[in-house]
């Protein structure tokens, strides 16, 4: 069973479990998929600020695609766990001789590069839904405005999260040029989910 088909009493425990996963990587996924959740409700309530049918066909796409990120980030919590899964099996690989040593070698950084695209997802996906969140503040019901603002905390901190494991998993890495490109994009993605916040704040300002 997935992380997100479990019940939510099951999921709590599985995340409070002594087992390393899931963990802080499925955590911000988790975080991300209710945000985008979040804003995806907002876009979707009666009595809309909308004044023409181009207002209207913004925010029901903008409903359409949050509600598609938060999908992909709730898969995201399991391709995360098994990611790390498979860079514990191959630390446990056998170094016995220097064959082994090499293959084992090997093996790390490939599960270290899966192991780093899964939350680098996670931020694409977060940075993409507050992305979003301007059109939801700008054109969404009014009395949501408080559900616009927790949607937008909780990608953030799903970002933010994604990016410590991004993180995490370079220092390990070999390849300079991928490490290199990682964090380049890290970097655009933390910017701009830092401008998304900041014009659906001011969307939201403009709405009184």
């Amino acid at each position: 069973m997935t992380l997100s088909d479990q019940r939510f009493t099951d999921l709590l425990a599985s995340f409070r479990s002594a087992e390393p996963t899931p963990g802080g990587g499925s955590a911000s996924a988790l975080g991300g998929a209710v945000g985008a959740a979040l804003l995806a409700m907002v876009a979707g309530l009666a009595k809309p600020r909308v004044h023409t049918s181009e207002d209207t066909a913004r925010l029901a796409s903008a409903r359409v695609r949050c509600a598609v990120l938060s999908d992909g980030l709730a898969a995201l919590m399991d391709r995360d766990s098994d990611a790390y899964d498979l860079v514990v099996a191959a630390f446990r690989s056998p170094k016995n001789t220097e064959p082994e040593k090499a293959a084992r070698s090997l093996r790390i950084q490939e599960a270290l590069r899966a192991a780093t695209e899964a939350p680098l997802d996670v931020m694409r996906a977060c940075a993409e839904a507050i992305g979003h969140a301007g059109v939801v503040a700008m054109y969404g019901n009014t009395n949501a405005s408080s559900d616009v603002r927790v949607g937008l905390e909780l990608l953030g901190a799903g970002l933010r999260g994604a990016r410590l494991n991004v993180e995490v998993n370079l220092a390990s890495m070999k390849d300079t040029a991928f490490i290199a490109a990682v964090r380049s994009e890290a970097d655009r993605l933390a910017a701009k989910a830092e401008s998304g916040h900041a014009a659906a704040l001011a969307g939201l300002e403009s709405s009184g």
